[in-house]
């Protein structure tokens, strides 16, 4: 059975998913992504040696403030309360490794704003290093894993604990 497009509407036109009758549900998405660099843009970076600044630092506040605004890039995407994003940033010798980690209580998932996370992060990356490093390539952009549970689940669970200490 083929999977119908949700963001398809039935005339062929592009449209909004509705999710007003969907319950609220805690939201878990991890999305990963690498640049590559030269050796010498890797340890320039690991030294805070970039002339634009602090590049971890940097990309880091970047992929959080894309994460926020994904609704606002993505024409179809919801607008969501976000309760958590983190992105963390690990340099290796010929290269960078990207993490976002985005969390929501919502009617739909966070993988486009943890996505979003990491592409506007390593995008950074390569702004602030493109002046040291002509060979930088951006990859493996991809969602790792997503979660779901109920409110009410993860609620009854923590009544459980707390009556229990």
């Amino acid at each position: 059975m083929v999977k119908r497009l949700t963001h398809i509407g039935s005339d062929g036109r592009a449209q909004m998913v509705d999710v007003s009758a969907k319950p609220l549900s805690r939201r878990t998405a991890v999305a990963s992504g690498r640049i590559a660099l030269q050796k010498q843009t890797a340890d320039l970076i690991c030294k805070n040696k970039i002339a634009k600044g602090n590049v971890v630092a940097t990309a880091r506040i970047a992929g959080i403030h894309a994460a926020k605004q994904t609704a606002h890039l993505i024409p179809l995407c919801h607008t969501i309360p976000l309760s958590d994003v983190k992105v963390d940033i690990e340099v290796f010798d010929n290269g960078a490794e990207v993490r976002c980690v985005a969390r929501t209580i919502a009617q739909t998932g966070v993988e486009m704003e943890a996505l979003t996370g990491v592409a506007v992060a390593l995008l950074t990356i390569y702004d602030m290093c493109k002046a040291v490093d002509k060979e930088m390539e951006i990859s493996e952009v991809r969602l790792v894993t997503k979660e779901k549970r109920a409110v009410a689940a993860v609620d009854d669970r923590r009544s459980r604990q707390q009556r229990r200490s």
